[in-house]
């Protein structure tokens, strides 16, 4: 977590609130939330470079995918590739 961040914690037997900006159903990568072996599973992406993308994103959260592309070893190709499968 970071400073300001907050987490809702539902009461027992309340179902949980789909997380902020996500539609219902919508089964993409949050980059913010996801950790080391979410990120390692999408197509293109290893251990290494998701350690990566965890990296950027201890300096701050993501504010669209296409800050992706400043991550190290994420050019054009590999952005274009996992824009449908992620979100922030």
């Amino acid at each position: 977590m970071t400073d300001g961040e907050q987490i809702r914690v539902p009461a027992v037997g309340e179902s949980p609130a789909q997380p902020a900006g996500a539609a219902p159903g919508d089964e993409r990568v949050d980059l913010n939330t996801a950790d080391l072996a979410t990120l390692d599973a999408l197509p293109g992406i290893g251990p290494v470079l998701a350690q990566r993308i965890l990296d950027h994103r201890s300096t701050g959260p993501f504010t669209s995918v296409d800050e992706l592309d400043d991550v190290s070893g994420v050019g054009p190709a590999l952005l274009a590739d996992l824009r449908e499968l992620v979100r922030v």
